[in-house]
């Protein structure tokens, strides 16, 4: 049965939202975290193994360094306080997905403590989000349920259980309450997460590829009355795997305790699940508390020291932030406001960039990537990345556009076969005999010809009158097969309307 869910509009009218994210990272290490074992995505159920990923009895945990070095990189990035000394803990629940039955994570002594991470939203103003840690810990498995309805344990006959991704490293980031969201609570978490990907990207620590299970998050959401009023029973929606989901979610979640609290029913302290299916959230078990897990230090694991000196060390390594590097892209390609949060939006930075460093001209790279690139995508419900077509190629077809080898339609004719797979641009263009006509004399007559045909026209912009100048133009193109230089096409008919 469907819940009673109140208008967004008026639920954000009558009560003051207050989010949280807990998103989880997972780390592109060769190995896990506290033994050799290899990680590959989609590797052969529990073929990723050793005593210690399974927990069996005597086997002893080994820190991964880099792994610690990533989670180090992240907490610098995210403005953290880096702690010098830090602890894992046992975090304790039973689980057929976690053979020891408990997880090693990091609880009251994180490597990263508070920080910040300011996030650009689409009318491009700037909302600080307060993160309160980002602790490292280690994956649980994975558990297939078979014979119930979209993979849940609901109705299922029986389950299977892959530990393979047991012992993958990875930080939790773990935001403070975000409050003061208004109406934005749904956007504000979707460019949070949108900005960790990239950011996570930039110091290519993990893949970040959510449909991956590389990065999730826990969608956290309560409501009051009054920005004054102390903070209500929140729920806690499990492991989020799309942007859309996570926005999606936040907004149900608002809707629905609305409605709740305006029947003056109370909101249950819960774990839920995002159901892309219906769009909704559904009810899981009864949300533990911090003293239901039973941390204590884990007794086979020292403190980690980290030294000023390393600290630095890492400071010097890192890259670019995302925000700094969008700030100095938009200036060196002169993109407007505007024109650089269409780039952000459509996730098109990084091949456009790559396109340009290729030789093409910011504005063309980004007429194709958001032009018929986009909408490709779009069509296919893929994203830019997965189209078959590589910015080399992208740039390629600009190069023969710029050389005069290729007119608008003949170089979209070419991208539209790359897409088939039928080659690169010049063997398309070879394989084709697509070239831009040349001819002046061939051009002088199929002016002539489409001049003659429309009196109409050339009397029209004898006068002055512009506008119908496509008419001639699209008549020279269908007499050439759309191989005419429209630029030519244009100065002969000027010169023969003035002449």
């Amino acid at each position: 049965m469907a819940e009673k869910l109140m208008k967004y509009s008026e639920a954000v009218k009558e009560f003051d939202p207050v989010i949280g994210l807990e998103t989880h990272v997972e780390l592109s290490t060769r190995t896990k975290l506290f033994c050799p074992a290899p990680i590959s995505f989609g590797a052969e159920p529990n073929t990723e193994l050793t005593p210690v990923s399974l927990g069996l009895p005597g086997s002893l945990p080994v820190l991964n360094a880099t792994a610690v070095d990533y989670a180090i990189k992240l907490g610098l990035a995210l403005h953290c306080q880096i702690n010098e000394w830090s602890q894992f803990s046992r975090k304790n629940y039973f689980y057929p997905d976690m053979p020891r039955d408990y997880q090693i994570s990091q609880y009251d002594k994180p490597t990263n403590g508070e920080g910040y991470l300011d996030v650009e939203l689409e009318d491009g103003s700037v909302f600080r989000v307060p993160i309160e840690r980002a602790h490292i810990e280690d994956d649980a498995g994975k558990n297939t349920h078979v014979g119930g309805a979209d993979g849940r344990i609901e109705g299922a006959d029986h389950s299977l259980v892959d530990y393979n991704r047991a012992g993958v490293p990875l930080i939790e980031i773990v935001t403070k309450p975000i409050t003061g969201v208004g109406d934005r609570g749904p956007e504000i978490a979707g460019a949070y997460m949108r900005a960790i990907r990239d950011i996570v990207r930039a110091l290519n620590i993990s893949h970040a590829r959510m449909e991956q299970g590389n990065m999730r998050a826990d969608v956290n959401v309560s409501l009051r009355r009054s920005p004054d009023d102390p903070f209500g029973t929140r729920s806690e929606t499990k492991n989020v795997n799309s942007f859309r989901g996570i926005e999606r979610t936040v907004q149900y979640e608002i809707r629905r305790q609305a409605a709740i609290l305006n029947d003056g029913g109370e909101i249950l302290q819960e774990t839920r699940h995002w159901d892309e299916a219906s769009q909704a959230t559904a009810g899981g078990r009864v949300k533990s508390d911090a003293d239901d897990y039973r941390y204590f230090p884990d007794p086979d694991l020292v403190m980690l020291h980290i030294t000023p000196e390393h600290i630095e060390r890492l400071t010097a390594e890192m890259p670019e932030m995302p925000r700094e590097r969008r700030n100095r892209l938009k200036a060196e390609w002169k993109f407007s406001d505007v024109e650089m949060r269409d780039v952000i939006n459509a996730d098109a930075l990084d091949l456009i960039e790559e396109t340009v460093k290729l030789g093409a001209s910011p504005a063309g790279a980004k007429k194709w990537w958001l032009g018929e690139l986009s909408r490709e995508a779009n069509a296919k419900g893929i994203s830019l990345e997965e189209l078959p077509i590589n910015a080399q190629e992208v740039a390629d077809v600009e190069k023969l556009i710029a050389e005069g080898k290729l007119n608008d339609k003949l170089a979209k004719q070419t991208v539209a076969l790359v897409l088939k797979g039928e080659g690169t641009p010049a063997e398309i263009v070879e394989k084709h005999g697509f070239k831009v006509v040349s001819d002046d004399g061939m051009l002088q007559t199929a002016v002539d010809e489409a001049m003659a045909a429309n009196p109409d026209v050339v009397e029209k912009l004898r006068s002055g009158n512009m506008k119908p100048m496509g008419a001639i133009i699209g008549a020279v193109m269908r007499a050439t097969k759309g191989q005419a230089d429209a630029k030519a096409v244009t100065k002969i008919v000027m010169e023969k309307i003035k002449g």
